[in-house]
């Protein structure tokens, strides 16, 4: 898995690629919930996620949380068909901003 930064004024954008798992899920969450409470809004782009298992999918749940605790947003954006696949069984979709 890579990841790139990229900080506004007001949010910040999460870009992800490769596999997320359980090998470096808690890295992730650790960046995402870090950026929000730092930044406010989170955008974390999906388009270049080639694979997505259950402790990927709790990152993006714990972000969530961590987003209305904190008054921001959380938003999945350009979901790649393998996480809108997993996202889609654990029916998710309608609990998590997609974009």
């Amino acid at each position: 898995m890579q990841h790139t930064i990229k900080e506004g004024e007001t949010n910040s954008t999460l870009f992800l690629s490769g596999e997320i798992d359980m090998s470096n899920a808690d890295s992730i969450k650790d960046i995402a919930i870090g950026l929000i409470k730092k930044k406010g809004d989170l955008i974390i782009h999906l388009k270049d996620v080639t694979y997505i298992d259950s402790s990927g999918i709790s990152v993006f749940i714990e972000a969530h949380k961590n987003a209305i605790q904190n008054n921001v947003k959380c938003i999945l954006k350009d979901v790649s068909k393998e996480v809108l696949k997993v996202i889609m069984m654990a029916r998710l979709e309608e609990i998590l901003i997609i974009e």
